[in-house]
């Protein structure tokens, strides 16, 4: 199996989940009536609330969950479990109900933000993949929206974390947990075709290296994407380099298509003292409406 398989993710649970329910099973408890609620103790990085996110996909888990021939033949090999219990995984469903609040939901610790209520077996079954989806998504959307509030009225903030992310799932829903969060798009392409964020994205410093300077670069940029053209200012020289280059496309390239240069992008540097000299070198050059656009570590810059 590969990651580019589809997959059956009812598998994804710690083994004693199976271990207590071939237990309950033996015991005659299948049918007996639980709660379980899901709470954390405290928010992440001291910070005075949280943000719930990750339900539609433990709905989407709960719904879909069963167990293949390959899934109980694989129990069967561990030489644990009775074929009695093998039968009953066969046709095993989720039957329980699920209580949450509102994905986007701020929450605080020692509250319940999720309740699964049904017989024993169901609700221990779907307790890691429920805690797997709820704690990154809900961790996500809140250091989203604490570097949306952070940013302030007026300051686009969009997720660029996919290169990041710690594995390709972790890339996809964490660009929806950050949209949660109030990030205004992604540039993760799965997540805006899976969820419909509006995506975005300019060049790398590959593009601009690749061609034989950096006006090249630049001009071969604005003339594909006039209507939308941001310029990758850091690759050698922000004050020096980038930013003249940059504005001798806008005036040499754009102006004279009837277009504006509509930003500028720093991935490096001393992001909030260039952003100062450039905004005075962009405002000199009469390109006021010109935005600058700054990435890389602004979590623990502005948080």
């Amino acid at each position: 199996m590969t990651q580019f398989d589809k997959r059956n993710i009812s598998m994804m649970m710690d083994f004693y989940e199976m271990t207590m329910a071939y237990g309950y099973f033996n015991d005659h408890d299948t049918d007996t009536k639980v709660v379980f609620d899901v709470f954390y103790r405290q928010n992440p990085d001291g910070g005075g609330f949280a943000i719930f996110a990750g339900l539609e996909q433990v709905i989407e888990y709960v719904e879909n969950m069963r167990f293949s021939e390959e899934d109980i033949e694989y129990f069967r090999q561990q030489n644990m479990f009775s074929e009695e219990f093998l039968a009953y995984l066969r046709d095993f469903r989720f039957h329980g109900d699920i209580y949450a609040m509102p994905e986007g939901t701020v929450m605080y610790p020692n509250e319940p933000v999720l309740t699964v209520v049904g017989s024993l077996i169901d609700a221990q079954l779907v307790e890691t993949a429920i805690l797997a989806q709820i704690n990154h998504q809900s961790l996500i959307a809140t250091k989203a929206r604490r570097i949306v509030k952070a940013a302030g009225e007026g300051r686009a903030v969009s997720d660029f974390g996919a290169r990041r992310a710690h594995n390709m799932d972790a890339a996809t829903y964490g660009a929806r947990a950050a949209y949660i969060g109030g990030v205004v798009g992604t540039a993760t392409v799965s997540a805006g075709q899976m969820f419909d964020i509006p995506v975005s994205g300019t060049m790398a410093h590959s593009w601009v290296m690749f061609y034989g300077d950096e006006f090249e670069a630049f001009k071969h940029y604005a003339e594909n994407y006039p209507d939308a053209t941001v310029l990758l200012v850091d690759t050698y020289d922000v004050i020096h380099s980038g930013i003249p280059n940059a504005i001798r496309v806008a005036k040499e390239v754009l102006e004279p298509m009837g277009k504006r240069l509509k930003g500028i992008r720093i991935d490096s540097g001393d992001l909030a003292y260039l952003s100062k000299r450039v905004r005075k070198m962009l405002d000199e050059a009469g390109l006021e409406d010109c935005m600058i656009v700054v990435s890389n570590s602004l979590p623990s810059l502005l948080c």
